[in-house]
């Protein structure tokens, strides 16, 4: 049996666990077992970090600590599961430790290496736009790897079930980001949301709001080895 400690909310974790509650988000132990991730390699990267901000928020919030903070809460629902999680960092840092301007090729390198022997890539991101009107998380993917596009399309299922039900946004291929393109193993880009859409930069920067769409990108996670594993 594997403990593991949930936040509470309307809906269920179809295959695993049932959950009722009246869109309360609070937290408490349950027993679940036969989990789908047990043992897996799972590469959390939150994306920037030291001397790479991202993009800057509306309000003055930088999307590297806003990654830091969602990617944080993941490693931790993931590792409850059994799963094995590598950082890419754990700390506003990038990825070599050091703080300091640095080549962001390199950066970028070093990210992919520490993905060599995982199983899946996940990395978090915020988006941004010229129109401040737009919102919504979105899951990128590269178009050459089917199961990278399984990994997309469970998360973004699971976001819009249990973090954001008016998001109407669909996965999207995309061989520009050297993440994707580079790395061997299925991999994905989480964007969270959009930094430039006032009320969106103000819930991720909810603890409450970041634990729910952490929540939801591992139930994402979850349903996607349950799919292949019934496909093998």
């Amino acid at each position: 049996m594997i403990k593991i400690k949930v936040p509470l909310f309307m809906g269920a974790l179809v295959g695993i666990i049932a959950i009722a509650s009246y869109f309360k988000f609070a937290t408490t132990a349950i027993e679940t077992s036969g989990l789908s991730i047990a043992s897996k390699i799972i590469i959390v990267d939150p994306g920037h970090g030291g001397f790479d901000p991202g993009k800057p928020g509306i309000n003055g919030a930088d999307e590297k600590d806003l990654n830091l903070q969602i990617s944080l809460k993941l490693r931790d629902y993931l590792e409850q599961a059994g799963a094995v999680v590598i950082m890419t960092r754990t700390t506003d840092d990038d990825v070599d430790g050091m703080d300091g301007v640095k080549y962001k090729s390199k950066d970028m390198v070093e990210r992919k290496k520490l993905a060599e022997g995982g199983d899946i890539l996940v990395s978090i991101h915020q988006n941004s736009f010229t129109q401040p009107s737009v919102k919504g998380a979105q899951i990128f993917y590269n178009s050459q790897s089917e199961k990278g596009k399984a990994l997309a399309e469970a998360i973004q299922k699971s976001i819009k079930e249990y973090a954001d039900p008016q998001n109407k946004r669909e996965v999207k291929s995309n061989t520009n980001y050297y993440v994707l393109r580079a790395t061997l193993i299925p991999a994905v880009i989480v964007e969270c949301g959009f930094l430039t859409n006032p009320e969106e930069e103000k819930l991720l920067n909810s603890e409450t709001y970041q634990d729910r769409v952490a929540w939801s990108i591992y139930l994402g996670i979850v349903r996607y080895y349950e799919t292949i594993n019934k496909g093998a």
